[in-house]
């Protein structure tokens, strides 16, 4: 049975080899990887002419560099001469960089240039004119730019890069991500499967029980869409009479009958135990004015309306433009997307939360994990980062990640119980997951979801 977009409000389930069999994984490295657009890295990596970086999924490594002003170009980071990487890439980094204006191989010094052409081979009269350039050059790998991140995709036939974020594109794009930068970023190999990693950070649903700290704070009950290979999830309302403008994101009033004081508090929580990430200190700072500027009675939309024309304001001051955004793209966006298949991004006004899961090696049970926070700055005024690999506990990535770890690795081991029926995934809640499967299964022809009897 073939699970259409409707199908997902009702109850399903689907099995879990997808998490846990070595077969699915190698069968991953010819039906997904090879056919989806991945992100590689942001533009602002790249800042000269001849700066390279080098991305690795599964047993493919692709080295994307930088050509000119705003252009690239991406191959397989492989010799065609006898298979040996142009660039060593050890397991134990997060990616290789430099410059380059040739690619020298290190075995038998066949040269490339940045257009992937053949442009040194010794003595090759011995190969009698077999040597043409289709045969020596470098296998080139699609390669485009949306949102500040360099993408790539390996199948030469693949639907253009807009066309494959759709609706997703569409909606984020008012953002305006491509302005913003590192504000840190850090890595892992990670006990779970890219999928479980992936999903501990697709819905609120976990926050009662994970992070009940922040019950304290604010209501988590959310919704969740299917946009094509895409999803989101944002804030709702049990009860739709109590639904208010901008609710749906993480710029909202917390509970409480003081909305003033209650809306800092819950962005001040989040910004601080989210290791100071979604959000930024502009936005905490102005909300901490609200119970000076406000009155005490001031209901909840007018608390939000005044808290944004506050911080938007504030920024404006010291050189950060906010993007004018549509009230009905507002509400559209809500709070987090899944970009298909391993990308997730949590948007605000001028900052962004991402994540990422990637295989590593050849085990199901292990992964790549990545969170990095971006942000609008004043020009200039950005930080210096690198990838940090980092343990994945609280002093490194805050008291909410570091909740999130506690989690992953036990689903983990959770799914392979004999006495394990499958997953129960919430219809109205967890909808981006079920979404995520339905089109995954696309890719793979099994493992699509079912509807619950």
């Amino acid at each position: 049975m073939n699970i259409s977009v409707e199908d997902l409000a009702e109850p399903l389930t689907y099995p879990v080899e997808a998490f846990l069999s070595r077969e699915y994984a190698e069968a991953e490295k010819e039906k997904l990887w090879p056919k989806v657009w991945q992100m590689v890295e942001r533009v602002e990596d790249f800042r000269a002419v001849g700066d390279f970086v080098t991305y690795n999924i599964c047993d493919d490594s692709i080295i994307v560099i930088k050509t000119g002003e705003a252009s690239f170009n991406a191959f397989h980071n492989v010799c065609p001469h006898r298979g040996r990487q142009l660039i060593d890439t050890p397991d134990d980094v997060h990616s290789v960089r430099g410059n380059r204006r040739n690619f020298v191989c290190g075995f038998h010094g066949w040269t490339f240039d940045r257009d992937g052409n053949n442009i040194f081979v010794l003595d090759p009269q011995d190969w009698m004119g077999a040597l043409t350039p289709e045969r020596t050059c470098l296998s080139r790998v699609q390669v485009d730019t949306w949102g500040g991140w360099v993408w790539i995709n390996m199948d030469a036939d693949a639907a253009p890069l807009a066309e494959f974020l759709g609706d997703a594109g569409r909606i984020l794009a008012h953002f305006e991500m491509d302005r913003m930068r590192y504000k840190w970023r850090k890595w892992t190999v990670y006990p779970s499967n890219w999928k479980t990693a992936l999903e501990a950070f697709m819905e609120p649903y976990h926050v009662a029980g994970t992070h009940t700290q922040l019950l304290d704070y604010a209501e988590f009950y959310a919704y969740s869409a299917a946009y094509g290979l895409h999803g989101v999830s944002g804030f709702d309302q049990r009860d739709a009479a109590d639904r208010m403008s901008q609710g749906s994101s993480v710029t909202r009033a917390g509970k409480g009958a003081d909305a003033r004081i209650s809306t800092y508090e819950l962005i001040k929580e989040n910004y601080e135990t989210l290791n100071y990430a979604a959000s930024t200190e502009t936005l905490v700072v102005a909300a901490s004015r609200l119970q000076h500027e406000l009155p005490e009675e001031t209901p909840a939309g007018e608390v939000i309306a005044h808290w944004m024309k506050s911080a938007k304001a504030d920024d404006a001051a010291r050189g950060v433009v906010w993007p004018e955004i549509p009230p009905d793209v507002t509400a559209e966006a809500g709070l987090a997307w899944h970009v298909f298949p391993n990308m997730s991004v949590l948007q605000g006004i001028t900052f962004a939360l991402c994540y990422r899961a990637r295989p590593f090696g050849d085990d199901p049970n292990m992964c790549i994990f990545e969170s990095y926070a971006i942000e609008r700055y004043p020009d200039g005024q950005e930080p210096a980062t690198q990838w940090e690999n980092a343990e994945p506990t609280a002093e490194h990535w805050g008291a909410v990640l570091a909740q999130d770890f506690s989690n992953m690795r036990w689903v983990q081991k959770g799914m392979k119980s004999r006495g394990f029926r499958g997953p129960l995934p919430n219809p109205h809640q967890e909808r981006k997951i079920t979404n995520f499967h339905r089109n995954l299964a696309e890719f793979m022809g099994t493992g699509e979801p079912r509807l619950l009897p």
